[in-house]
């Protein structure tokens, strides 16, 4: 039985013998323990519609209740008319069954079953390799994928793959004027061309494969050559990084199936768009109505090329038509207005975009001892994701950008990520799952008979610190609730620092292994287990790995 549900149910009754229909209970936990497990606000939500006072509807709302007293021990009026109830510690034990039982599904929720969602994100131009400044968007969008398969989504992973427009052809510019150095060193590079030594290097393959034979030949064979190299690299990256992609959508499919041509004369037939200067215009100021100073947007240029918001439209459209029941799209800052007008584009050609859900992530600022750092290695090469990995470890790095909520600004501190102790968080969580580990392998030299299982009195757990670990543990499945609510995996990370606070606590005050009094033990072992499954659950969200030894 879940404790909410019931006293969810047992107040709604409750307000309906009291004369009210259908009503809604909102429950929260109180923020002083000593007020109680949950809370309700039912009786200041409903005095005034039945004319009462609020504490005095909150007396009889408690004195209809039906309270089994071996679930809860008491419900008592405070404050202005709040309804606290206290759960009986019978309860907690009587569920850490269910965590042992479900081991890696304990926390995972039914609400999103037979769902499907779709998340697209990374999406990185194929034009050279991901750096630090695709680190926040990736890490997101792994840890929210992993959030919403965990409340039931099929979750397809997407990758936009952009390979279409002007950056292509400067990327095919910027291979050509490499490999011709090679052979005339004063061979003028683009202005616009991409500096990067990676480029280099994908010219001096063409020259170990073809030498000087592609000095006349047209550009389709650099521009393949670089978005094969760049691409791979990519992917290479998002492998070490622990993220696999099911879709690989090409942008140029948008032109080659005419879903551009399609997209365009749609707006024109319902007069949504116009011509002027030679170019195509969106009338985004009558589309998106809430915002007063919003303009007419170019789609087409006079020069015929689309901007990126036509593409981005057609390619959402479909995406709606595949029919997925959620659609979430992860952007910087950068795209903090734009999104907007893409949004309204779909709107305004009868779409439903109240399934699509966009996430923008603030920028990431790089601090050595409190100072803002520049993240380069070397003249004309960004310190690239590869390099952050490299540096501080896959899961430091997607720790680090996770740890905190999306819309605020990040401060990736350098000299705490590359701490190895528990003043680094990650190592901080990571090193209490390692030491539960520790306690289990070494239970099982001291009772020979071991084993992890439900065969423990846990009667026996009753110090306060026993209790308050039960009770954490056990708001696991609330956490994973809450976090994909709001889609913020940092709040996992907020939850597991608790667990991993309480378990500290109780480990001190409590001695685990007792070879005098097993049965003690046992029952204490259990409780170590029950928090490394819950751990081990809240690293799999967040994309972290759960070592045994440390």
């Amino acid at each position: 039985m879940d404790i909410k549900n019931y006293i969810t149910e047992i107040v709604k009754s409750s307000l309906n013998s009291l004369g009210i229909s259908n009503p809604v209970v909102i429950l929260e936990k109180p923020k002083d323990a000593t007020h109680g497990d949950i809370s309700t606000n039912a009786a200041m939500m409903f005095a005034k519609k039945l004319g009462k006072n609020p504490k005095e509807f909150a007396q009889a709302i408690i004195e209809e209740l039906n309270i089994p007293e071996n679930f809860i021990t008491n419900a008592v009026i405070a404050g202005p008319g709040f309804i606290n109830f206290f759960i009986s510690e019978n309860y907690y034990r009587k569920k850490l069954d269910e965590i042992l039982e479900q081991k890696n599904n304990f926390g995972r929720l039914n609400d999103n079953i037979d769902k499907t969602a779709n998340i697209e994100w990374v999406s990185a131009n194929p034009t050279g390799e991901l750096h630090t400044g695709h680190g926040r968007q990736t890490a997101l969008g792994k840890a929210i994928a992993n959030l919403l398969e965990w409340t039931g989504y099929n979750v397809t992973r997407e990758y936009y793959y952009n390979n279409a427009g002007r950056q292509m052809e400067n990327l095919q510019k910027s291979v050509y004027a490499r490999y011709r150095q090679i052979f005339e060193s004063d061979y003028p590079f683009p202005e616009e061309g991409y500096a990067g030594d990676y480029v280099k290097e994908i010219a001096a393959i063409l020259v170990k494969e073809y030498g000087d034979k592609l000095i006349d030949a047209n550009g389709k064979i650099f521009r393949e050559a670089g978005e094969k190299w760049c691409f791979n690299s990519i992917r290479n990256t998002l492998e070490v990084f622990g993220i696999q992609h099911d879709v690989f959508f090409n942008e140029s499919s948008l032109y080659d199936k005419g879903k551009i041509k399609e997209t365009i004369e749609e707006f024109k037939k319902r007069d949504l768009s116009y011509e002027k200067d030679g170019a195509v215009w969106l009338k985004t100021s009558e589309l998106i109505k809430n915002k007063k100073d919003a303009q007419d947007k170019v789609i087409v240029k006079a020069t015929g090329e689309p901007t990126y918001r036509l593409p981005d439209i057609a390619y959402h459209i479909d995406k709606i038509k595949r029919g997925y029941d959620l659609i979430v799209d992860i952007f910087g800052a950068d795209h903090g207005d734009t999104y907007r007008e893409v949004l309204a584009g779909i709107d305004g050609l009868g779409y439903d975009i109240s399934k699509i859900k966009v996430i923008i992530h603030q920028m990431v600022t790089f601090v050595q001892d409190g100072k803002p750092v520049k993240m380069s290695k070397r003249a004309d090469n960004v310190y690239t994701l590869d390099d952050l990995i490299e540096d501080i470890g896959a899961d430091v790095t997607q720790f680090f950008f996770v740890m905190r909520s999306a819309n605020t600004h990040l401060e990736f501190d350098i000299a705490l990520a590359k701490e190895q102790s528990d003043k680094n968080p990650v190592f901080y969580l990571q090193y209490a799952h390692a030491r539960i580990c520790s306690i289990l392998r070494n239970a099982k030299e001291v009772f020979k008979d071991f084993a992890e299982s439900n065969n423990y009195n846990s009667a026996l757990l009753t110090s306060a610190e026993e209790i308050s670990l039960m009770k954490v543990l056990l708001a696991f499945p609330d956490a994973v609730r809450s976090a994909v609510s709001t889609f913020e995996p940092h709040k996992i990370i907020t939850y597991i620092n608790e667990v991993a606070e309480h378990y500290h606590r109780f480990y001190h005050y409590n001695r685990v292994i007792d070879k005098d009094n097993k049965d003690l033990s046992m029952a204490r072992l259990q409780l170590c287990e029950a928090t490394r499954i819950v751990l081990k659950n809240g690293f799999d969200i967040i994309g972290i790995s759960a070592p045994t030894r440390m």
